[in-house]
């Protein structure tokens, strides 16, 4: 491979605000329909006030931006994998009507193993609620 196809330091952002519409959508492709996430009557005596949005779909809308970051990183005859999220984790809840800005930035490259890994966060109003590391491997393409 003559050039890497990320820089280290290189950054996407992708905006959504989450709807009704997404958790429901959610809940019914995957069957999740826990109740803090689905009946607000129950989950308005918790300490959370309201039902939150599942933490799967945050996940995966920070697919979403790594997709996006992944669409140029594409050097002739090499196709990015992702190898998976590391160090998951959720600081905050996310509550429907609230718009995430993910950031994704990579921040290695191992040219030998064609091996990238990147932060991927999610925020609202600039406050953090999910962060992560993504793994990533170029691995050649299948001749047409």
């Amino acid at each position: 491979m003559s050039r890497a196809p990320i820089a280290v330091g290189d950054v996407t952002v992708f905006r959504k605000t989450v709807t009704e519409t997404d958790m429901v959508l959610f809940s019914g492709i995957t069957g999740d329909f826990a109740a803090n996430h689905t009946d607000e009557e129950y989950m308005r005596r918790t300490p959370y006030g309201t039902r939150h949005v599942h933490g799967a779909l945050v996940v995966g809308f920070m697919s979403t931006v790594a997709a996006r970051a992944l669409e140029d990183a594409r050097p002739s005859g090499l196709v990015p994998v992702s190898l998976g999220y590391d160090r998951l984790r959720f600081v905050r809840a996310v509550f429907p009507g609230q718009t995430l800005q993910l950031r994704y930035e990579f921040v290695s490259w191992d040219p030998e193993a064609r091996r990238a890994t990147a932060t991927v966060e999610a925020f609202v109003s600039d406050e953090v609620v999910a962060a992560g590391t993504h793994i990533v491997v170029w691995v050649p393409a299948e001749p047409a």
